[in-house]
């Protein structure tokens, strides 16, 4: 493959393209199996908001910090995991800042136009969301350099939550599920986070960013993805009484995953260990998201 296409799919983080309009649909057909108006072009629709809205995301965060990442010092463990190529484009100079911007935009005004073609007022609801998303992960980018309390964790972390939400109203309203379904993935998110962290904390200690292990060290970074896996393990509970035997089977598998993912970690506490049950996290993702479509069908 070409080096520049190389270091654009490194940019939008190909090898995981499929997972976040997965996320977002998951939430659209569980709207559909309560209010109705499921179609295959809808599906199609949120599908491609999901992508060129998480993309966007993704491309806006690694232009915020562009000249903090050119502090990384080990290149070879969570930025290899997460690009097909392991390099960061912007700070490596492979792709130049202005045509990342340039992505960003292109990407956010294609969901934005995606996202009017829905009925009002579902439109409104979604077009916030990703608003807010944007601003959140700004604020998120900015605040971790300076604070000594996890604000940016604690409050950045809502955007993710909100993704799933967020395809719930293409097709639903601001309901008790959608409230549900935010509570049941908020805590994922800063479980998820603490664990990314761990992995990076070098990188963050050499760009002098306060994340949990940098505020925290090791140790209680830690117990950060124990409390917030078992806050996760609570909401389920309450959140499946809403889903159908699909739903409900899946979320259990997922939380088998997540309590293998912690024992792991909490008997180890490296960077290392965190690294080795980070897929954990993931496959767990992608399994709830499919069955809590399954369960709107």
């Amino acid at each position: 493959m070409h080096p520049r296409l190389r270091a654009y799919a490194d940019l939008l983080r190909l090898r995981f393209f499929f997972a976040w309009p997965v996320l977002f649909a998951s939430g659209y057909v569980l709207a559909t199996g309560i209010y109705g108006g499921f179609t295959w072009a809808g599906l199609a629709r949120v599908a491609l908001i999901g992508f060129f809205g998480f993309e966007a995301g993704f491309v806006l965060n690694d232009y915020v910090d562009r000249e903090f990442d050119r502090r990384d010092i080990e290149k070879d463990r969570l930025t290899k995991y997460w690009r097909p190529f392991g390099t960061r484009p912007i700070p490596e100079g492979l792709v130049p800042a202005s045509h990342a911007l340039g992505i960003f935009v292109l990407f956010a005004a294609i969901a934005a136009v995606l996202i009017l073609t829905l009925p009002r007022p579902h439109s409104v609801y979604v077009l916030l969301i990703m608003l807010y998303a944007f601003t959140i992960e700004i604020f998120y980018q900015e605040e971790k350099r300076s604070q000594s309390f996890p604000f940016a964790q604690l409050i950045g972390r809502t955007d993710f939550a909100l993704f799933p939400v967020a395809g719930y109203l293409v097709a639903g309203i601001p309901d008790s599920t959608a409230v549900l379904y935010f509570l049941f993935f908020f805590p994922f998110a800063l479980a998820h986070l603490g664990a990314n962290d761990l992995i990076d904390i070098r990188n963050d200690e050499a760009r002098g960013m306060k994340t949990i292990p940098v505020l925290y060290g090791i140790d209680r970074t830690a117990w950060w993805i124990a409390g917030f896996s078992a806050l996760h393990a609570l909401a389920a509970v309450f959140f499946m009484v809403r889903l159908g035997l699909p739903g409900t089977a899946g979320i259990l598998a997922g939380l088998v995953l997540i309590l293998y993912a912690n024992t792991v970690i909490l008997r180890k506490k490296t960077p290392d260990s965190a690294l080795h049950v980070l897929p954990c996290f993931h496959v767990a993702m992608l399994v709830y998201a499919v069955s809590i479509a399954l369960s709107g069908i």
